[in-house]
C-alpha cells in the first residue's frame, strides 16, 4: 500500500494535452513563426512554458515580459477550447474517493502555472482530495528534475520510496524516477513504448477504472 498518492495534472487527472498542443502549435506557428509540425511540438510538450519557448528560440530571445505574456496567452488559448469539454478522467473520482476512505493522502505535482491548476481544480470541484499541491511556480527547475515530486512528498510528510506518481509523459516518469519513486503511468498521449528505459513503471493504465489499482490500496 502507498504512503502517498501523487498526481501530474493535465493528461494524468483530465484528458486535455491535444487541446495544450494545438494552442502551443497555433502561437509557435502563427504568432512566433517558428516553423515546427505536430511532431516536434509535441516533443517539447514538457516543464514550464518558459522552459519550452527557451528551449526553442534560445535564451535571452524574449525578455522577461513577453515570456510571461506567452505562458498566460497560450494558457487563456487552451483553457477557452478545453472548458466546454472539461472532465476527469473516467474512474478517476471514485479511485479518489477510495484513497480518501484509506487514508492515503494525495497532492498535484505539476509543471503547469496556478492559473491553470485553479482552472482545473476550481472546475471539477475536486481540490479538496489534495492535501498539497505544487506547481510550477513552486520550484526552480521543472521535471524531469525531481524538485516537483520531492517538495510535494514533503509537503505530505511521505518519504520518496513510498510515493506512486501518477503519470501521462516520459520526462514526468523520468521525474519519478530522479525522486526515487514509483510511477503508474496513463497512456492518454503517449504509448507504451515510450516509457521502456523507466525502471520505476509500476503497471500501465488507460483510465482508472484499472483494476490493477486495486493493488495500490492493499
Amino acid at each position: 500500500m502507498a504512503q502517498a498518492f501523487l498526481f501530474d495534472l493535465n493528461g494524468t487527472v483530465i484528458d486535455d494535452m491535444h487541446y495544450h498542443a494545438r494552442a502551443w502549435y497555433e502561437i509557435l506557428n502563427n504568432d512566433l513563426n517558428a516553423g515546427l509540425n505536430w511532431d516536434q511540438v509535441k516533443a517539447q510538450m514538457y516543464g514550464k512554458n518558459e522552459e519550452l519557448l527557451i528551449r526553442i528560440f534560445g535564451n535571452g530571445h524574449f525578455t522577461r515580459e513577453q515570456l510571461d505574456r506567452l505562458s498566460v496567452e497560450k494558457e487563456k488559448r487552451y483553457q477557452q477550447a478545453y472548458l466546454p469539454e472539461m472532465a476527469l478522467i473516467p474512474g478517476l473520482q471514485q479511485f479518489f474517493e477510495q484513497a480518501v476512505l484509506h487514508q492515503v493522502p494525495m497532492a498535484i505535482g505539476s509543471a503547469a502555472i496556478p492559473f491553470n491548476i485553479d482552472f482545473v481544480l476550481d472546475n471539477l470541484h475536486i481540490r479538496h482530495f489534495f492535501q498539497a499541491v505544487v506547481s510550477a511556480d513552486d520550484v526552480a527547475i521543472s521535471k524531469p528534475h525531481p524538485e516537483t515530486f520531492l517538495k510535494a512528498a514533503q509537503l505530505l510528510h511521505a518519504s520518496p520510496e513510498n510515493c506512486v506518481v501518477f503519470e501521462d509523459a516520459p520526462k514526468g516518469v523520468e521525474a519519478a524516477l530522479n525522486a526515487g519513486m514509483k510511477a503508474v503511468v496513463i497512456t492518454t498521449m503517449h504509448g507504451k513504448e515510450e516509457f521502456a528505459q523507466y525502471p520505476n513503471v509500476l503497471f500501465y493504465i488507460s483510465d482508472y477504472t484499472d483494476p490493477q489499482l486495486k493493488q495500490l490500496l492493499g
